[in-house]
């Protein structure tokens, strides 16, 4: 068993983030899609230890080291990290999808949108945890996602959300 906790769009407002790292613990990675605006730099102590950390830089993390995109392997899944604003997904994720396809990625996860999404319709993954600290979806209520690896290695998806 693997677990994995997906953020997006924490916008250095990371009471939400805290409190989902508290929850969830104890986790084996935290993916963050960008727009993390400096909390890059404390997140590392909020997570219990052994937790890997792989984060991207978003539109937002203007003075950010972080790489624009990442490629990492989760079990037998070949991922791509990417905040999404390259691939214009304020438009919608059909490019991102192609690219990541044509790029022989299994899943690919963004942020920007703000939105929770999910869709594995074309043959790749395509996810968006939506945003813990501004979300835009109906109901605006802060968002994440858990993926899971069972013990056959398989990847479960959950969408959470917070009151």
């Amino acid at each position: 068993m693997m677990k994995i906790l997906i953020v997006s769009d924490t916008h250095r407002k990371d009471d939400n983030l805290k409190k989902v790292i508290a929850d969830t613990a104890p986790i084996d990675m935290l993916i963050h899609l960008g727009d993390v605006e400096g909390s890059e730099m404390y997140i590392p102590d909020w997570v219990n230890p052994g937790c890997e950390m792989q984060m991207v830089r978003g539109n937002n993390d203007f003075f950010s080291c972080l790489d624009r995109e990442r490629e990492i392997e989760i079990g037998k899944y070949h991922v791509l990290l990417t905040h999404g604003h390259y691939y214009s997904v304020s438009l919608g994720p059909e490019q991102l999808t192609i690219d990541a396809k044509a790029r022989n990625f299994d899943i690919a996860m963004f942020g920007h949108t703000h939105r929770p999404y999910f869709d594995d319709s074309e043959g790749i993954i395509v996810l968006n945890p939506g945003s813990l600290s501004y979300p835009r979806q109906e109901g605006r209520k802060p968002s994440y996602m858990i993926m899971e690896l069972d013990e056959k290695g398989e990847a479960h998806f959950y969408q959470h959300y917070l009151d």
